[in-house]
């Protein structure tokens, strides 16, 4: 994520024009998990094109762009996994790992997770300079054999002080969508 400034024909080149925020492109996501016995599982999302971003600006439209491919390995029931997500643009050579951009941007980014029709639940394992969650690592706890679904989001220029959005509950943290996923969760 860059910052740009530039002047308009007209502006005042004595006030340059205020930053604008150049959006990341993520074309990719990955959720590697990790289980107590060493086992490794991946879900992994990505779209040609990249993902589109919600600008806050109240537009309720698709956040994809392109065609969207999506793979997730069976997780193990009543199993305690550490999970971790990495974000790609695949759009530029050399790819750029966009999680770094959002590790970097903490105070500004964060990830909720929401578990539709499966057990399993969430526990954030990284703070931005605030200490509140930023959610590119944690553990994932999964209960009893399943299916359904998990919402990735993740959200800048949110509210991380409002009510409950420490906890990851999205409802109060404003701010705009840089991306959604719905993985199908399967737990045997």
């Amino acid at each position: 994520m860059a910052l740009l400034a530039g002047c308009r024909k007209g502006d005042d080149p004595e006030r340059p024009a205020p930053p604008v925020h150049e959006e990341e492109v993520i074309t990719d996501i990955h959720v590697r998990f990790t289980d107590d016995a060493g086992g490794t599982y991946e879900w992994h999302a990505s779209m040609d094109g990249g993902f589109h971003h919600d600008h806050g600006d109240g537009d309720d439209h698709d956040h994809t762009d392109g065609e969207l491919h999506i793979h997730g390995d069976t997780l193990p029931a009543d199993a305690h996994l550490h999970a971790e997500i990495i974000l790609l643009n695949r759009s530029v050579t050399p790819t750029d790992t966009v999680s770094h951009e959002v590790r970097d941007e903490g105070e500004a980014h964060q990830f909720f997770f929401i578990a539709e029709e499966v057990d399993i639940t969430f526990t954030y394992g990284d703070t931005d300079g605030n200490g509140r969650p930023i959610g590119l690592v944690g553990e994932w706890q999964t209960g009893a054999p399943g299916t359904g679904e998990v919402k990735v989001v993740l959200r800048h220029g949110l509210d991380k002080g409002a009510p409950g959005v420490s906890e990851g509950l999205v409802a109060n943290a404003g701010g705009a969508t840089d991306l959604e996923v719905h993985f199908p969760a399967v737990v045997h």
